[in-house]
C-alpha cells in the first residue's frame, strides 16, 4: 500500500512539473524587445556648381539646402543652395540644365543674403523672371542664364519671408519662349543661411 501511494505522488510531481503554465504567468513576462527601426538615411546635398572655376566646399546639409563656401581669386564667399523639387515647361517637357536658388554672402563686396538663380537655359532678353512667396511677388532682371531681385532694398524682407515660408515658385521665359515654373522647397534653409552666417560674418 504504501509502494502504491508513492507511485501515485511521483506521478503526480511529473505531471505538475510538465504542466503548461497559466495565462497570469505569461503576462507577467518581460514583453520581448521591439527590433529598432532603421534611421533613415540623410538626404545628399544638391551638388553645387563650380564658381569661377572653383569647387565649391560643404559646410553642411539642412532638409533641402546646402551650405557652401568657396574663395574664387582669393574672395570668400557663402551660399546656401537648393534644386527645385518640382519644374513645369510649357511647352512640357523641354530640356533645361539642371537649376539653382543661391541665397549669397561675399563680405568683400559687403553683401549679405543676396538672392539669386540659375534657371538652366537663356532668358528671353530683357525680360523679367518673378519670385511668388506667400502672396507677394518679387520681380528679377534677367541677364543670360541668371536672374537677381531688381529691387535690392526688398531683399531683407525676401529673405524673412523665406525663413518663415514653406515653398517659393520662380517663374521666368526662355529666349525660345518656353514658360517655366520652378518650385523650390524652403525647408532648411533658416538652418542653412545661420551657417553660412556664421562662416562669412
Amino acid at each position: 500500500m504504501a509502494n502504491l501511494l508513492r507511485s501515485i505522488f511521483a506521478t503526480l510531481l511529473l505531471l505538475a512539473a510538465f504542466a503548461p503554465v497559466s495565462s497570469s504567468s505569461a503576462q507577467d513576462a518581460p514583453p520581448k524587445p521591439k527590433p529598432a527601426k532603421p534611421r533613415p538615411k540623410p538626404k545628399p546635398a544638391p551638388a553645387a556648381p563650380s564658381i569661377g572655376g572653383v569647387q565649391p566646399t560643404l559646410l553642411g546639409t539642412y532638409g533641402e539646402w546646402g551650405a557652401y563656401t568657396a574663395s574664387p581669386g582669393g574672395n570668400k564667399i557663402c551660399f546656401a543652395l537648393a534644386k527645385p523639387g518640382k519644374s513645369d515647361t510649357v511647352p512640357a517637357n523641354r530640356p533645361r540644365d539642371p537649376s539653382y536658388l543661391f541665397v549669397s554672402s561675399r563680405p568683400t563686396e559687403k553683401v549679405k543674403d543676396e538672392v539669386s538663380i540659375i534657371i538652366g537655359y537663356g532668358f528671353k532678353p530683357n525680360s523679367d523672371a518673378t519670385i511668388e512667396l506667400g502672396g507677394a511677388t518679387y520681380a528679377m532682371y534677367t541677364q543670360g542664364d541668371g536672374a537677381w531681385v531688381k529691387n535690392a532694398a526688398e531683399e531683407p524682407r525676401l529673405i524673412e519671408a523665406m525663413r518663415k515660408g514653406s515653398d517659393l515658385t520662380i517663374k521666368g521665359e526662355s529666349s525660345r519662349g518656353t514658360a517655366t515654373t520652378d518650385v523650390y522647397s524652403l525647408k532648411g534653409l533658416t538652418q542653412a543661411l545661420d551657417k553660412i552666417d556664421q562662416e562669412c560674418q
